[in-house]
């Protein structure tokens, strides 16, 4: 059964305010607690927390992004609905929300194939050849009138038009490897308060889950980065608080999941699933076994 203070976070989330007691206000409570799980793990098309954020009125924190994640804002429809997605586009590594020009980036906008890429080269050497559309690493081998052109670009981007940053795209090459094994010491170094590396935006925070290790950093920021309702799953393996879908310390801080019944794998398994294909949290690493 979710603890108590997790009964609480969900039902925040929900903006419900049941006013009442008794057999029928636990009853409410507890579907509170089910209808909050499912809304975490639908991420997928028109239910996608991203559209969700973009609801807020409070800016999101800086937040990491993988290539496969920035394709995501393209500025298509979310799913079969009528609402428009975001428009992010990376000029440097330095992830712009240039939704408020749509027209320019947006789907039959002259510049809408840089939607969802890194178009730093492209922009510095003013080419839509297609060769130059992420090839972040080319934003170091630009020659002097390129570079100062692409720096042009970037004070346009932040200073005059004053489009949002919303982070950083992270290449390849600076993730670490899926296949590296971690020990709970190394996950207990990336909590998210530390200081963001060369390259990131946000500090890495690191969520063990069935034998992997994710950085949810990347895109998980405002659910697991300090002072947010998960960010006691940060730094450590959550497999067993997952499955329980528990705040409760005595799960949270024991990673023993030998004993789950078959539908707390289930929901572990969902877990899993969400970080993986919905949110695309990279891997970086497999848990030690011991």
């Amino acid at each position: 059964m979710p603890s108590k203070e997790m009964i609480q976070e969900l039902s925040s989330w929900l903006d419900i305010k049941t006013g009442v007691g008794g057999a029928l206000g636990y009853l409410i409570i507890i579907i509170c607690a089910i209808l909050g799980h499912a809304w975490i793990n639908r991420t997928g098309g028109s239910s996608s927390v991203e559209a969700n954020y973009e609801k807020e009125e409070t800016p999101d924190p800086p937040r990491n992004f993988t290539a496969a994640q920035l394709r995501y804002f393209d500025g298509t429809k979310y799913g079969k609905t009528d609402e428009d997605k975001p428009v992010y586009i990376s000029v440097k590594g330095i992830v712009f929300d240039v939704s408020n020009g749509r027209d320019f980036y947006g789907p039959g906008g002259a510049y809408e194939m840089f939607a969802g890429h890194e178009c730093g080269v492209a922009l510095a050497k003013m080419s839509f050849d297609e060769k130059h559309i992420d090839d972040i690493a080319g934003c170091e081998s630009l020659n002097f009138g390129e570079k100062t052109e692409l720096d042009g670009w970037i004070e346009k981007f932040q200073y005059y038009r004053c489009y949002p940053i919303k982070g950083r795209l992270v290449p390849d090459s600076l993730i670490p490897s899926a296949n590296r094994i971690i020990s709970n010491d190394d996950i207990a170094k990336n909590d998210g308060s530390g200081d963001a590396p060369k390259g990131y935006a946000a500090a890495p925070i690191y969520v063990g889950a069935g034998g992997k290790v994710f950085d949810v950093s990347f895109g998980g920021v405002n659910f697991y980065g300090p002072g947010s309702s998960y960010h006691r799953f940060a730094g450590v393996d959550a497999s067993r608080a997952l499955a329980k879908m528990s705040f409760d310390p005595i799960d949270t801080k024991n990673p023993d999941i030998s004993d789950l019944s078959e539908k707390e794998r289930k929901v572990l398994d969902d877990w899993i699933k969400t970080f993986e294909e919905r949110k695309q949290y990279p891997c970086v690493g497999q848990l030690e076994k011991k």
